[in-house]
């Protein structure tokens, strides 16, 4: 289709009421990629190449450095014995990383505008107001975390988090929608550095899968708190808002969404994967040596002494790697929500005239964030680390409302959540429910 057809189809649709992110879908043509690859013969991969990103980069980005700095104290301060949270916490991911995708492919919705369509103004504001109290938290998280990388090589915060805010702002106000995508996938490449550390720790691999199968309960609060930590951080609410609304922008539909699945899948397991590296790491090593971490940055310097210089330098390459990639991903997904709350188009691929809530919101964060960062004695680890937690608080309602919506046969039609998925999707939330509720007891006792 020439570009004056492409102008003339998208009139049309502008005539007849079409949201302007359909239009902007248009522009873009991922379904009609999709569907052009999956009708030429050129084979399955090709197919899912063309669906690739939401679920590999919402995966990934929760191995942020909120997440690597709670899995490193979930190894160093308790060796391998809640190394079973990860692969439970990376179930329940694959689980409601699905559903959200699905929601978004059957609706054309992210969270925050069905909540908005379904419940009102009032429902919109409210998942918007939760949504932006838990991520606050986290976005600083992602710029200390890019702080703690410059700081190895001795380049201070107030230098590194200023320009990493620049450069960021500069790629998703100025790129288009599968520019940022690719410098975002290139990114998170960087976040396999932390299964080689894994391996170089030289863990014991018999308890290693011991305790990431058999769970043990935690004997003290501490052991409640980070227990919960590492299940906001792997399955953050900002996560699955962000998948929903990305499926939504890249314009997954049903038709395509077998290989979304995969996507999730794929990227999910390597989430888990990657934290659980991150975690034997720390224990095979500083938890032996009874060292205590206060971060990230710790971690990968403590690490030189008993694992190498090798080590290190891979530690804090995948720290930085992965505080760049989150420090995009985090505001764009509560970019999304704000824009979806007021009603206004969330996309990163037309210009910044017509989206000016979406691209002000992640400009405003980004600011603030990095702000916040920058100023000197600023107590960085509690707000790191007390914000998984608080994402694990709300965490039920953000997964309660999901399941709501994804088997409401109204919303979804013949895309509505199975019996058996239903079921299984009331198990899990129960299961997030106990872990909340210890939690709440084990800091009252």
């Amino acid at each position: 289709m020439t570009k004056a057809a492409h102008r003339a189809a998208r009139k049309r649709r502008q005539r007849a009421g079409a949201p302007p992110h359909a239009v902007a879908h248009h522009q873009r043509g991922i379904g009609l990629k999709f569907a052009r690859l999956k009708d030429s013969g050129r084979g399955a991969w090709v197919a899912f190449l063309a669906v690739l990103g939401p679920g590999l980069l919402a995966g990934l980005s929760d191995d942020d450095p909120a997440g690597i700095t709670t899995y490193s104290v979930l190894g160093t301060d308790f060796g391998y014995s809640l190394l079973w949270i990860i692969p439970a916490s990376t179930i329940l991911l694959v689980q409601f990383h699905l559903m959200a995708v699905r929601l978004g492919a059957a609706t054309g919705k992210g969270f925050v505008g069905i909540i908005r369509e379904k419940w009102g103004r009032g429902a919109g504001y409210f998942a918007v107001g939760g949504l932006l109290f838990a991520n606050f938290g986290t976005i600083c998280a992602e710029y200390a975390g890019i702080s703690a990388a410059g700081g190895l090589v001795g380049i201070p915060s107030w230098v590194s988090a200023p320009v990493a805010g620049v450069l960021i702002s500069l790629v998703v106000v100025l790129g288009s929608f599968h520019r940022v995508e690719r410098v975002l996938l290139v990114i998170s490449s960087t976040l396999a550095l932390y299964i080689v550390d894994g391996l170089l720790a030289e863990p014991e691999w018999g308890e290693v899968w011991h305790r990431s199968l058999i769970p043990h309960m935690p004997t003290n609060a501490a052991g409640w708190v980070a227990i919960a930590a590492a299940l906001g951080t792997t399955l953050a609410p900002w996560g699955l808002a962000f998948i929903q609304s990305y499926a939504v922008d890249k314009k997954i539909t049903l038709d395509s969404l077998r290989w979304a699945r995969a996507d999730v899948i794929i990227g999910s397991v390597l989430t888990g994967v990657i934290g659980l590296a991150i975690a034997v790491a720390c224990a095979a090593t500083l938890n032996r040596a009874g060292v205590h971490i206060e971060d990230a940055g710790d971690a990968a310097k403590a690490l030189q002494p008993l694992a190498g210089r090798f080590a290190t330098v891979l530690f804090g390459a995948g720290l930085l790697g992965a505080s760049l990639l989150a420090a995009a991903i985090v505001p764009i997904a509560t970019a999304y929500s704000i824009a979806e709350g007021v009603g206004e188009p969330a996309s990163l691929d037309l210009d910044s005239h017509h989206f000016q809530w979406f691209y002000a919101a992640f400009v405003g964060l980004t600011i603030a964030s990095v702000s916040v960062v920058s100023l000197p004695g600023l107590p960085l680890i509690p707000l790191i680390y007390m914000s998984q937690v608080v994402n694990a608080v709300l965490l039920p309602l953000h997964v309660i409302a999901l399941q709501l919506l994804a088997g409401n046969a109204a919303i979804m039609g013949a895309a509505r959540s199975g019996p058996w998925s239903r079921r299984a999707g009331w198990v899990s939330i129960a299961l997030i429910l106990a872990c909340v509720v210890a939690l709440g007891w084990s800091q009252v006792k």
